[in-house]
Parts: structure tokens; C-alpha cells; sequence
């Protein structure tokens, strides 16, 4: 079947030339902001900690051995990505047994920044959202003004809230590694100082692979790989609206039935009354409100009239699809097609651009990025 990424149309035209991202671990740094302050007491320990090159469920094991607590005692509130440098909280459900000493941890690539409590779980979907500063290094064929211009733009109208490439399975082999040395689990893991430089070569769409064998009928017994791929179809669907809204000019224009999304929520109402078209545009401009694709699932579609059209002319292009969805018993969701990055901030040295800016949890910076330059 061979589902593609590589289509999806651009918000504002091609990009305005080529640049290197992640040549180094810290020219992409992730950092968490929580939805609250963790109350100093209770117990549950949080742990404030900086790793690279690690992956989240490595440091979770990690953790898990140094405190002798089974695996499950381990939460995090989402996975943040192995090639970047990255600050996240992780909980340890301690209850009565005796806190380690994490002054002892040791871990190749990562350390405890910080450690206090609370009175619950460290759960995912937690996040506020997370902070970003990336460095993309040596720009090739951009012109400066044109990408200040493009920089402006997305800061006043925002970018596609596409799922990143990661979503679907980007595979970064260095250059000596194969990807079967790719570790499994904290007993293969090598210490940072053993690996080569980040960037060599990158496959894309193993995660989409997995999804088709799903839609081919074939078991997926691994819970872990089995989640991946239906979040990978179901994320594939969701950026096809998106890329049939900017070819058809109704990105940033509301249609008539739209699912309007409040900002900062996860409520949604239909727009259903053409007099209110004005209002609406005034409403999008200032982020007060979004417009939204489906992630699908059983239900009903929410929207109606000419933008429930659209949706079911996009989606029913891939029965295949629609119809694996159904049968997983997921029900129909909203997300915003938009995301406008918050404290948008950049610098230009020499050939590098240094960007700084915060997205909602669930967001990818690389979406931003694509906007800009070819990676």
C-alpha cells in the first residue's frame, strides 16, 4: 500500500531553503511545563531530570532498578524524543518503602536536576505543553528577509498542526550503527559517549508499515508496537484533512458546520450560522478559537453542511483506513488544525537560526520547522 508523508502541502509556500537539524544533541531542547505545581508532600516523588540520547522508557527502567520498584511504579506524563537534549519529570510511586538516595543514580546521558513531591500520580496528558529552543545550522540558498517575513507570519497566524515525522516511525542510524544495534531495552543501552554523531541516514514510515500489516489483518501481539500503529494511522488521517484544507484555501477560513475549538480546552462547538462568519474570523485571529480535523474513530462526525463535505470527501478516499479504525472501537475525536507558537522568539547567526518558542503538549516543533526549511 505504501502510505506516504512526504505530500502534505506546505501553509506558506516551499521552503525557503535547506539547513541541518540535530547535528548536535543540544541544538534541539525540549523542556516540559507542567499544568501544575507538585505540592512538595505526599508520596509520590517527582524527578526533574535532563537526559540525551536516551529514550524516555530507558530512563523509566532505569529507575525502576536503581529504586528496586516494579516497572509499573514508574509514570511520566509523555515520551520527549531520544535525539535532543530534554528536561521531563518522571513520578516513582514510593508508598512506604525507603527513598533512594538519588544523589547515587547513575545513568550514562542523563541526571536528576531536582526531586520533590506530590499528592498524585505523575499521569500522561498532564502537560501544559512543552518549551523548545533549536538551533538549525548551516542555511543553504535562503534568503534572510524572506525567512524573517515567514517567521512573522507564523508567529501572527501560526503553522499546520500537523504530526511530526517521528509520529510515523523516522528511523536516525549514525553511521557505524545498523539498525539492529538499535537498543531494546536499558541492558543494551551504550553510554552516550560511545555513540557517533546523531545525523548519518533516516528511514521513514516504520511506524506506518506496522499500521499497514494492522489493516492487512495480521496480529500485532506486542501492546507497545500494536499502540504505535494505530496512532499512527489514526495521525497519517488526521494530517490528509489538514493537507486538503490548505489545497483548497480553507485553512485559516472557517466553513460552514466547523468544529470550532476553544483554546486552551478540549471543548468544541459546530459553527452553524453563516451571519456569524465575521465573528468567527475575528475570533480566529486573536486565537480565541481553532478550527478542527476528526481523529477518527466510531461515532458520529461532528461536523455538518459544507465542512462535514470536505471531511467525508477526504476520509472516505481511504476506506481501508476508516473501516481498521471502526473495528478498534475508538471513538471520534477533535484536534485543532492550527498551532500558534507562544513566546516565538529567533535569532540569525551567521548561517544558523535559533528559535525559542512553546507549544500545547501534544505538538511537534518539527512542524514549525517544515514550514521554514527542508531539514
Amino acid at each position: 500500500m505504501g502510505l506516504s508523508i512526504s505530500h502534505w502541502s506546505r501553509l506558506y509556500g516551499k521552503a525557503l531553503g535547506s539547513a541541518t537539524l540535530k547535528l548536535a544533541l543540544h541544538d534541539f531542547v525540549v523542556e516540559e511545563q507542567l499544568g501544575f505545581e507538585p505540592t512538595g508532600k505526599g508520596e509520590h516523588i517527582f524527578l526533574w531530570l535532563e537526559k540525551t540520547n536516551l529514550n524516555t522508557a530507558f530512563v523509566a527502567e532505569a529507575l525502576a532498578k536503581f529504586s528496586q520498584l516494579p516497572l509499573r511504579n514508574i509514570t511520566y506524563a509523555g515520551r520527549k524524543d531520544k535525539f535532543a537534549l530534554t528536561r521531563q519529570w518522571f513520578g516513582v510511586h514510593i508508598a512506604n518503602k525507603q527513598e533512594p538516595n538519588w544523589a547515587e543514580f547513575e545513568l550514562e546521558g542523563a541526571r536528576i536536576l531536582d526531586v520533590t513531591r506530590n499528592d498524585r500520580k505523575l499521569r500522561v496528558g498532564v502537560l501544559k505543553g512543552n518549551k523548545f529552543s533549536i538551533r538549525l545550522r548551516d542555511m543553504q540558498n535562503v534568503d534572510t528577509e524572506a525567512l524573517e517575513q515567514r517567521l512573522e507570519q507564523i508567529k501572527q497566524q501560526g503553522a499546520p498542526n500537523y504530526y511530526g515525522s517521528q509520529r510515523f516511525g523516522e528511523i536516525r542510524l549514525s553511521p557505524n550503527q545498523t539498525n539492529s544495534e538499535q537498543p531494546k531495552s536499558l541492558a543494551d543501552h551504550k553510554p552516550i559517549a560511545d555513540h557517533k554523531p546523531v545525523i548519518a541516514q533516516k528511514r521513514q514510515g516504520g511506524n506506518l508499515a506496522l499500521a499497514e500489516k494492522l489493516m492487512e489483518g495480521e496480529a500485532i501481539r506486542n501492546r507497545n508496537k500494536r499502540s504505535v500503529a494505530i496512532s499512527a494511522l489514526r495521525s497519517w488521517l488526521f494530517n490528509e484533512v489538514i493537507h486538503m484544507r490548505i489545497e483548497q484555501d480553507c485553512f485559516h477560513h472557517p466553513m460552514l458546520g466547523d468544529a470550532m475549538q476553544l483554546s486552551g480546552s478540549n471543548s468544541f462547538f459546530v459553527f452553524d450560522d453563516e451571519n456569524e462568519k465575521a465573528k468567527m474570523l475575528a475570533r480566529l485571529a486573536e486565537f480565541d478559537i481553532n478550527i478542527t480535523a476528526p481523529l477518527w474513530g466510531e461515532g458520529k462526525l461532528h461536523t455538518s453542511d459544507t465542512a462535514k463535505d470536505l471531511e467525508l470527501a477526504c476520509v472516505t478516499q481511504h476506506s481501508n483506513i476508516i473501516e481498521t479504525l471502526n473495528a478498534l472501537g475508538l471513538r471520534q475525536e477533535r484536534r485543532a488544525i492550527r498551532i500558534v507558537p507562544n513566546e516565538f522568539t529567533w535569532q540569525i547567526e551567521d548561517n544558523d537560526l535559533i528559535m525559542q518558542f512553546s507549544l500545547p503538549a501534544g505538538c511537534f516543533a518539527t512542524s514549525i520547522v517544515r514550514e521554514l526549511l527542508d531539514v
